[in-house]
């Protein structure tokens, strides 16, 4: 019998030993890393409006249903598909064939997506409202209101309907004029186009005339023969769009325009409603984006009222989000911006007066969360643990005095519930793929809910090393390096770096996989490669000076780092420094083609997806942010003009391009291939058909593919 155990054990060690030897597939590292691979979490986990439980979807044996559970409440079932459908049916709705998406969160009622349209589910009388109608269901810029109003664009105009009415409220609505409609080029935190008032029953919404840009051709290769299809795309320095905030009033079947003046060619951002739906705040920035004016517009007669604050910069302003009314007090309102180094929130009278910073440090205020109910507490999420973490924190309005919430050096995300009085805290970090929590606010006492067991235990890898190293401006560079797998310090190595290195981004946390969104990285590392990530001078979280280095002559600090970075690599003994490449996408296809033709030799092989070549042919709104306009700058435009420099170019680059893509043109990459060969430079070119800026989906396992095989080719 013990010869038996001793035998099954034997066994058991060596399948484990196999199982840990498995190997990361292409289709593991890109297409599973999101999904099969991916830490298990609990899916759509949410609060239960007005209480302190939480629900999420599951399925248990075959059948979806939704769990509910509490600090001191068991988990236990909580809704079933045939529970709901007894609901619908008392409601008088069809029946739900499968669980649909429902939102317990946003009310007393439920919100649920049914059939193509959206309903409020009234969960004790079992009563419906419908919010949107499925014939509304498929149109752009969808948007309901508290009142039951829902916007939408249809035929490039802009209609308001509510249930059977439908009123159309602009006219003239084209493909150059552009109503309701995320403006300048998605800059300044816009995302969107339509903002309803407090009430529901007022809309203000954008106007964007961009018939005064210049067209700039993509090419439809989907038909016989090909189609040009224009774009509008304002080039750096060239003539802008020209934007307006209209006002509809639902009940009058009014519109008024805000007079928002001169010059045209202005950004208007952050749009707020007062409490009292009044007022229209918006943040008017200068073109040369380095003047900022926090207006109030009367909503009624869209006269002008006045500036409530001016924020000036030699370099740039940047705003980002709206301001923010108290909850108790309708007279003083929060607003974020990163005036002394670093982003942070400032209190305000009504009159713009400031009355005092509300946070203050070395650090970032990344998203605030909300009030409690009371509107005692705001939420916010910071860096003040750590550059590269993420926390929560609770800060009392009236001392000033701030809580950590969550705890660690680890990236999380947090739900606040209603009364503020308990977290969903959902975390990670480089050692724990996944950790869902609730917190109470008060005793910090935890619950855990789910500890993701390490999806890749079977597979032949190891965590990042996360390190700091200085660069010459007396910085901390942060940095991730994996070592290849069965790591020997007596052999060398080839070296693959990967960076991006431009604003609003970070590439390295304190989460699981270092941040990366893939297991590329770790694919490479299993098959003998060093590969080191850095975030240099320019990437995002790291206070004003930090970004804003690079002002007038991007990636001239990129490349002082990119050395610093080097030299680390080749201090280590393991580092075969013959032997490196370089890799970057965007941004980072700029600053990887820069250091090829900028230090050449030092890498003997670069990948630059997506590449600026050519800051003139960049967009007006983030190219002038950073560069001013070529007219201005004209040796800063010049020295980035990398197709100028080709016949500097030593090693191999490969150039790679979505065919459709509207942000970063292929007009780039096309000239640096036409001047290298006028200069007689081989560089190496791969499109991608039917991919924009980023080439996702299936395709995107190809594109890594085509990488990894450019780099085994060429570092040997």
């Amino acid at each position: 019998m013990k010869r038996f155990i001793l035998s099954v054990q034997l066994v058991l060690i060596a399948v484990c030993g196999i199982a840990q030897q498995k190997q990361l597939t292409m289709q593991d590292a890109i297409g599973n890393a999101r999904t099969t691979l991916a830490p298990q979490n609990l899916t759509q986990i949410q609060f239960l409006y007005g209480t302190e439980n939480y629900v999420y979807a599951k399925r248990a044996g075959n059948e979806p249903v939704w769990m509910k559970g509490g600090f001191k409440e068991e988990e236990k079932s909580f809704l079933s598909l045939a529970e709901l459908n007894v609901k619908l049916k008392a409601a008088g709705l069809d029946s739900a064939k499968a669980m649909p998406l429902i939102q317990f969160n946003q009310g007393a009622d439920w919100i649920i997506g049914l059939n193509g349209a959206k309903i409020a589910l009234n969960p004790v009388s079992n009563k419906a409202t419908i919010l949107v109608e499925a014939a509304l269901g498929g149109k752009t810029g969808l948007e309901e209101s508290r009142a039951g109003y829902v916007a939408y664009l249809d035929n490039f105009n802009l209609y308001v309907a509510k249930g059977a009415e439908q009123k159309q409220v602009t006219t003239d609505g084209t493909a150059d004029i552009v109503y309701a409609s995320s403006v300048h080029r998605d800059e300044f935190g816009i995302s969107k186009g339509t903002f309803w008032s407090n009430s529901g029953k007022v809309l203000a919404f954008y106007r964007m005339d961009q018939r005064m840009v210049s067209d700039y051709p993509i090419i439809d290769w989907t038909t016989r023969p090909a189609k040009n299809v224009n774009i509008k795309y304002p080039m750096a320095g060239d003539k802008s769009h020209e934007v307006t905030v209209g006002v509809y009033n639902a009940e009058t079947k009014t519109v008024v325009y805000l007079k928002t003046g001169e010059p045209a060619e202005q950004y208007l951002t952050n749009i707020a409603w007062s409490p009292d739906d009044k007022y229209v705040y918006i943040a008017v920035l200068n073109r040369g984006q380095n003047h900022l004016k926090l207006n109030q517009y009367d909503a009624v007669s869209g006269v002008f009222i006045k500036t409530l604050f001016e924020e000036k910069d030699e370099k740039y302003v940047e705003p980002l989000v709206p301001m923010l009314f108290l909850k108790n007090d309708p007279d003083k309102f929060i607003w974020q911006s990163n005036r002394d180094g670093w982003n942070h929130l400032y209190l305000y009278d009504g009159n713009g007066k400031v009355l005092k910073q509300l946070t203050k440090g070395s650090w970032e205020v990344m998203e605030v969360k909300g009030f409690d109910a009371k509107g005692q507490r705001l939420f916010y999420m910071s860096t003040a643990g750590s550059p590269i973490s993420r926390n929560l924190y609770a800060l009392n309005l009236k001392s000033g005095k701030a809580v950590q919430l969550t705890q660690g050096l680890a990236v999380h995300g947090a739900q606040v519930s209603t009364s503020g009085n308990t977290v969903i805290d959902n975390f990670s970090s480089p050692e724990q793929p996944r950790v869902v929590q609730i917190v109470e606010t008060g005793s910090l006492k935890t619950k855990v809910l789910l500890e993701a067991a390490n999806p890749l235990s079977a597979y032949a890898t190891e965590n990042s090393s996360i390190f700091t190293f200085k660069s010459k401006s007396g910085d901390d560079l942060y940095a991730s390096l994996y070592k290849p797998v069965g790591f020997d310090a007596s052999k060398k190595y080839p070296v693959i770096v990967y960076w991006y290195g431009g604003s609003h981004a970070q590439l390295i946390l304190n989460s699981w996989n270092a941040g990366a969104g893939d297991y590329w990285f770790r694919y490479m590392a299993e098959r003998g490669y060093v590969v080191l990530t850095i975030d240099t001078r320019g990437s995002d979280n790291r206070g004003k000076v930090f970004e804003q280095s690079m002002f007038r002559r991007v990636g001239d600090v990129q490349m002082e780092d990119m050395m610093g970075a080097v030299d680390y690599l080749k201090s280590q003994s393991y580092v075969d420094a013959a032997n490196m490449g370089l890799f970057g996408w965007s941004f980072g296809g700029f600053n990887t083609v820069d250091f090829m033709v900028s230090h050449p030799g030092v890498f003997k092989a670069a990948v630059a997806g997506g590449p600026v070549i050519n800051w003139a042919f960049y967009e007006v709104m983030y190219t002038e942010r950073y560069m001013d306009t070529p007219q201005e700058n004209p040796d800063g435009f010049a020295a980035t003009y990398l197709s100028n420099k080709v016949g500097q170019l030593k090693g191999k680059l490969l150039l790679i391009h979505g065919q459709q893509d509207p942000v970063v043109v292929q007009q780039n990459s096309v000239d640096f291939v036409k001047k290298a060969v006028d200069a007689g430079v081989q560089v190496d070119y791969m499109i991608y058909p039917g991919h924009e800026h980023n080439v996702i989906g299936k395709d995107r396992i190809h594109l890594y593919q085509k990488v990894t095989d450019y780099f085994m080719q060429n570092l040997k």
